[in-house]
């Protein structure tokens, strides 16, 4: 790494220091009154134990004996300072940990918040894994040098003092000893030259080692399936092996880094003591004095340290900041308007006017026009790729149209406040998530709704009779991700948990493709006979769904090859016909019974 790279990255490191004092003054104050009080209490200590030794050790020697008050003294003033030393430890480390534990509380929130309000064509560009890495591997990394911080910070003066004191002593061994100082400076200088790169590296590595373990639990079931376990653990063993080797990189740079940095103060005392011998001798210094030297050379070690184990994790800290800001930064969002909606508890009217919309390998939409009155069901139909769930997401704005609008009450969505379309519509998947949670709880997600309305929304989405049957009711755990309850028993939940809500517009993205046919009748007859004020828009592609909605849309290549009454396209559009023929099991057009 370069010199300036190298000065960036020290630049880059303060700067997350200063950011986090200003963010979490309090503990930053107390651990570094600690530190403050430790310092003194260090100095101080050296100064008793030069003191004992003149005036308490080295007269018992020459006499012989020694006095019992002579002893207590001695030891009381030993004991009061190491207490006050120990004091000071307490609040430093108080502080300290939770100066940098809040910290990262707050930064995960930050970051989790941010994923919130992103796009979802931001979170379709980013792995997983990569995203679980920013909000914990990287926040912890980034706070990782706050723990030392207060002492680094705290015991500078105590530097100050000591090196001022030992001046005073005698500046021959001052500058016998203080030979480490330069040292270290360029020790620290190599080490985040050296540990810079690595720690990049090792950041990403740990972010593809999470998206590929992330990965492989949820494709758990087609890793089984297709007997991939060995392929799966191959890709797992290349990732974390080249994790392991940055580690063990990083480890190794630090292992010749740490001992050194541990060696220097020793040495240093050991070249003190050796010169001070000889200054003994001389006359030139005492007895007590040496030891006070020499005990304030070794406890100067400690705040050297903390100063170097800031400095050799600041390449860790700094990398883990930029893939954090990176979030923090990014400016996918969907800005909201002011308005609200005026359709106050009736049906919503639905505008879908000249859309244009496509993802990064081309346009998917072209010049789309729907409108759907209060109060109708329209099924969207149209084979694979030709826009059906766009369409869906666009209703629901999890994106926005590249040309045209989607409209609510003739109110362009993105004219709506924040809040306002999931308190109006409701979006239901065909890939069904449950989480780990009652049934009840995944029902309401939390929002206060009564027993009678849980049931009556179960009793709608024919979920009602299988929830009854399970051993405690609604209040039986479903498992991770749902995976107690059946395909088709995990979709009517999702659609409880949409029907809840009284929606004034039902999205349903082929939401019942996994339940028997006949349920899914009568979960749509019954959807359009309850007296609840919603407008139904539902993808679909079993001739009996489609054959109760009011209008049809037939999609072809991103626009509308045809609308009107099923039995209006049946008669005028073979395309049509072809496609939804394939879903019947003997390939036929003919109408279903409607008995």
């Amino acid at each position: 790494m370069s010199t300036t790279s190298d000065r960036r990255v020290i630049r880059r490191g303060f700067g997350i220091l200063k950011m986090s004092i200003r963010l979490q003054p309090k503990p930053f104050a107390v651990g570094l009154l600690g530190a403050a009080l430790y310092a003194s209490m260090t100095v101080a200590e050296a100064v008793v134990l030069g003191r004992v030794t003149d005036e308490v050790i080295v007269p018992a020697f020459a006499r012989g004996s020694t006095t019992t008050g002579t002893l207590v003294l001695a030891v009381s003033a030993i004991l009061g300072v190491a207490l006050l030393k120990g004091t000071g430890v307490i609040f430093r480390r108080a502080g300290a940990f939770a100066m940098q534990y809040r910290l990262q509380a707050h930064f995960r929130k930050e970051v989790t918040e941010q994923y919130q309000r992103l796009s979802m064509e931001w979170h379709r560009r980013h792995p997983t894994g990569e995203l679980l890495s920013n909000a914990n591997s990287d926040v912890e990394g980034t706070f990782w040098i706050i723990a030392p911080l207060p002492l680094a910070c705290g015991v500078m003066f105590m530097v100050v003092i000591s090196l001022g004191l030992l001046i005073a002593t005698d500046p021959v061994l001052t500058a016998i000893g203080g030979f480490m100082i330069p040292v270290l400076v360029m020790l620290s200088h190599f080490y985040n030259q050296r540990a810079n790169a690595v720690a990049t590296r090792a950041q990403e590595y740990r972010a593809e080692v999470s998206g590929v373990a992330h990965e492989s639990f949820d494709g758990a079931l087609v890793i089984k399936t297709l007997g991939l376990e060995s392929e799966e653990t191959a890709r797992f063993r290349d990732k974390s092996h080249r994790l392991r080797d940055e580690l063990i990189h990083l480890g190794t740079i630090r292992a010749v880094f740490d001992p050194l940095l541990e060696a220097l103060p020793n040495i240093a005392v050991l070249a003190v003591l050796l010169a001070g011998t000889a200054r003994i001798g001389s006359g030139d210094l005492t007895t007590g004095e040496l030891v006070q030297f020499s005990y304030l050379f070794t406890q100067l070690s400690f705040p050297v340290r903390a100063v170097g184990w800031i400095l050799g994790d600041m390449p860790r800290a700094v990398v883990g900041w930029e893939r954090v800001k990176r979030v923090l930064d990014a400016s996918d969002r969907l800005p909201y308007g002011t308005s609200g909606l005026s359709g106050d508890g009736a049906s919503a009217e639905v505008g879908v006017d000249g859309v244009v919309f496509g993802y990064e390998d081309g346009e998917v939409l072209k010049g789309v026009d729907v409108h759907v009155t209060p109060g109708r069901t329209i099924a969207v139909v149209g084979p694979t790729g030709s826009g059906k769930s766009t369409i869906a997401n666009l209703l629901l704005r999890l994106a926005d149209p590249h040309v045209g609008a989607v409209k609510l009450d003739d109110q362009d969505l993105r004219e709506l406040k924040q809040g306002v379309i999931p308190s109006s519509a409701a979006l239901v998947f065909q890939e069904s998530f449950l989480f780990d949670d009652t049934v009840r709880g995944n029902i309401t997600l939390g929002d206060d709704y009564t027993d009678e309305e849980v049931e009556a929304a179960a009793k709608l989405a024919q979920a009602h009779r299988f929830i009854s049957a399970l051993p405690q009711g609604y209040d039986t755990i479903v498992g991770e991700r749902g995976t107690t309850l059946s395909g088709g028993q995990r979709q009517r939940v999702a659609l409880a948990r949409a029907l809840v809500k009284r929606p004034r517009l039902l999205v349903m993205d082929d939401a019942t493709s996994s339940v028997d046919p006949t349920v899914e009748q009568d979960i749509l007859r019954g959807l359009k006979e309850a007296e609840l004020p919603f407008t139904v828009v539902v993808i679909a592609y079993r001739r009996a769904t489609i054959a109760l909605a009011d209008e049809v849309v037939f999609l072809q290549r991103g626009t509308i090859a045809a609308r009107g009454p099923h039995h209006q396209l049946v008669a005028e559009n073979d395309a049509y016909v072809k496609l939804i023929s394939a879903y019947d099991p003997d390939g036929s057009a003919r109408e279903p019974s409607q008995a």
